[in-house]
């Protein structure tokens, strides 16, 4: 049986730059950054605790895309906290905290405008 996503990958169009991102402004770990082919890296970070792995990559012209909509949220126990904390390390929101019947959420963008949903859990 299947037990966890593996791994997510958000597209690219600079693996140095979204590395730099993702690791010093978000707080997640690299596990690995090996060669993957003659033009790019396989970038494998890991999500706090969880078993979810993401990827940054340069796709192909058929590939997605950067500066698209992540098919998925990104879990933390107070949103509020968080978006102060992300936002203090330069982490640019598209919307502040919102309170919902089901939760709270925010919404973020990296560096190639790929935007993310931040939710309560």
């Amino acid at each position: 049986m299947i037990s966890h996503v593996k791994f997510v990958s958000i597209p690219t169009s600079d693996q140095d730059r979204a590395l730099k991102f993702w690791t010093e402004r978000v707080g997640f770990k690299v596990l690995t950054d090996q060669p993957f082919d003659e033009k790019q890296r396989w970038i494998e970070l890991r999500v706090g605790s969880s078993d979810t792995r993401v990827v940054l990559f340069a796709f192909s012209g058929d590939g997605p895309q950067p500066g698209t909509m992540f098919a998925g949220a990104m879990a933390c126990d107070n949103v509020e906290q968080t978006y102060e904390e992300l936002r203090a390390r330069g982490v640019e929101f598209v919307s502040p905290p919102q309170k919902q019947p089901w939760g709270s959420f925010a919404t973020f963008k990296d560096v190639d405008g790929n935007t993310f949903l931040l939710s309560s859990k």
